[in-house]
């Protein structure tokens, strides 16, 4: 009889980040766990569990931290402008 682990917590969400590309407060939000447990589960359990898995999220992660400005400049624009739009109605 084969023995197979269940994967980790960790793991799944590692997984889920990188087959859609969102950040950690999509991902938790989805999981319906806090922020810095996600947080924690990929920066830390996961480096000790799948070693690749954590290279690619941290991959995604730096991108999100990069572009993070702009989704904040693009959300700020859609705010004023829907803003605007029920100042005419």
């Amino acid at each position: 009889m084969a023995y197979f682990s269940q994967p980790r917590r960790c793991e799944l969400i590692g997984n889920y980040i990188v087959e859609y590309g969102c950040t950690v407060r999509a991902a938790a939000q989805y999981f319906g766990i806090s922020k810095s447990t996600v947080h924690k589960d990929v920066t830390v359990e996961l480096q000790g569990v799948n070693r690749c898995l954590f290279e690619r999220v941290q991959d995604i992660l730096q991108k999100n931290k990069n572009e993070r400005h702009l989704r904040g400049g693009e959300a700020t624009r859609q705010k004023y402008k829907n803003s605007g739009e029920k100042k005419n109605i």
